[in-house]
């Protein structure tokens, strides 16, 4: 049914489409280990949550409002130089965890990062100041 409805790498996926994933193995698991043995409720379902993302991936296509709403939008962490401590507060990330993934990408020192973004699918973007790694 994934294959049907669409397909990306795993970095890729919206918070949206794990639940999605996860949604229809619960659903798929249900009639297997529950009392209702029917193979046709359980494609019934399957087919329904299908159509649902089919849906939605439509809608974000021609809505950019809606796709906000279901994925989200990217989050400024830092800013030449300044942290956005709100923004980095209400997603519970802390300045260590950032310069983490800065050393990650063979940036040594905080003066060499731009920007820190946190994007839609929870990875964290780091871009580098102009003329450095």
């Amino acid at each position: 049914m994934v294959r049907i409805v669409g397909r990306r790498p795993g970095k890729q996926l919206t918070p949206f489409e794990f639940v999605l994933i996860f949604f229809m193995g619960g659903v798929t698991l249900t009639p297997m280990v529950g009392n209702d043995h029917s193979i046709t409720n359980a494609l019934c379902t399957i087919v329904a949550i299908a159509l649902t993302h089919f849906v939605f991936a439509w809608l974000k296509q021609f809505s950019p409002t809606f796709g906000r709403i279901v994925d989200g939008t990217p989050l400024v962490l830092l800013e030449k130089g300044h942290w956005q401590t709100e923004t980095m507060a209400d997603m519970q990330i802390q300045e260590e965890d950032v310069m983490a993934l800065a050393r990650d990408q063979g940036l040594k020192t905080f003066e060499e990062i731009e920007y820190a973004v946190l994007e839609r699918n929870g990875d964290i973007s780091i871009i580098s100041v102009q003329g450095k790694s």
